[in-house]
């Protein structure tokens, strides 16, 4: 029997298992299992799985396309780590990445647990910036994994999960929720009584999504998923996560003073007032622009990068604003009681 169980559920992305295998391949830690299940794919990875057949201790599995929860699900019926680790396809382990976990594990144990992502010199810099909006303080608050969080505790995400197995299966697994059924199953690990911690040096390089169009759909279903994980959970909303949507409604109210500025500009009657409303507007949205800039250039030790991490953050903020405001509205105020969801059937897109 191995320790460990990684679980990675697999969408016709075969590149990505290649790279995420071969870094399995090194690490320097061997006590584990490697359990793949494609899920529905059209184009499958089974001859990458072959090529590491003799490298790594694997398990090829298929099933009907259901998501990534419930592939996970199937995988960890199938396995037999005393450890359950759940990634994503698109990660790449550092080759230190078991031992971290090891070491962790055997000087504060605990039941659960999970680590953050980085992005590698080698992502493209729309990905260094996505990954810079989905890991800063100035956007996620650090909830993602950084040391410095605005939540005190530290919900696992599923591109970097840990979970003891006999925990997984009581506890059910993931649940069928279609978006944030990570989250929902970190709060009924807490609910449990079970301990879980950030292990911070346990990191994953994540390539997350390879444009903003994919970002948004992400992000915006991630905004919807957290109402729907309030309707279940009211405990679980804090203030952290109100923030994108408070920013969402300032950005809206600092549009509408710009243009109103303009039209007042243009019209010549009160020009001197209008340039200066437009001014006064833009101001926070300079300082936000230069903060993001700074903040992104100096750990990506590039501008281009800082730049585009500007428009990363926009995204990230609003997107996730505009979902959880519109789930709000149906569902905290119109009284909908489905789960909402913006984008289906995008488990991986």
């Amino acid at each position: 029997m191995k320790k460990y169980s990684f679980i990675i559920p697999v969408f016709n992305r075969p590149n990505e298992v290649d790279e995420l295998l071969q870094s399995l391949s090194n690490q320097t830690l061997l006590d584990f299992e490697v359990i793949i299940v494609e899920d529905g794919s059209e184009i499958t990875c089974k001859d990458v799985v072959e090529k590491y057949a003799k490298v790594l201790d694997l398990k090829y599995l298929h099933k009907e396309n259901e998501g990534p929860g419930q592939a996970r699900n199937y995988g960890a019926e199938r396995c037999q780590g005393q450890f359950l680790i759940i990634l994503d396809s698109d990660c790449v382990l550092p080759p230190g990445y078991l031992q971290a976990v090891e070491d962790e594990l055997s000087q504060n144990p605990c039941d659960a647990f999970g680590g953050p992502d980085r992005a590698h010199e080698s992502f493209s810099p729309v990905q260094k910036a996505i990954n810079y909006s989905m890991t800063s303080f100035f956007t996620t608050g650090g909830i993602r994994g950084g040391r410095k969080q605005m939540d005190k505790k530290f919900y696992p995400r599923s591109f970097n999960m840990g979970v003891q197995s006999q925990l997984y299966q009581r506890l059910g697994g993931f649940s069928p929720m279609r978006f944030g059924e990570d989250i929902d199953f970190s709060i009924r690990i807490y609910k449990s009584g079970a301990r879980c911690r950030l292990f911070p040096e346990a990191w994953v390089w994540h390539k997350r999504r390879t444009d903003f169009r994919k970002f948004y759909k992400q992000v915006h279903n991630s905004g919807i998923a957290r109402i729907n994980l309030y309707k279940k959970y009211p405990e679980s909303l804090k203030l952290v996560h109100l923030l994108p949507a408070v920013f969402t409604v300032g950005l809206s109210l600092l549009l509408l003073v710009m243009l109103l500025g303009l039209l007042m500009a243009l019209s010549g009657i009160c020009t001197s007032f209008g340039v200066s409303l437009m001014a006064l507007a833009l101001m926070p949205l300079l300082l936000f622009s230069l903060l993001i800039c700074v903040d992104s250039s100096r750990q990506n030790s590039s501008l281009k990068v800082g730049f585009l991490s500007i428009y990363a953050s926009i995204i990230q903020l609003t997107g996730y604003g505009t979902g959880f405001i519109r789930a709000w509205w149906l569902r905290c105020i119109c009284g909908r009681n489905e789960e909402l969801q913006a984008f289906k059937g995008n488990f991986y897109k």
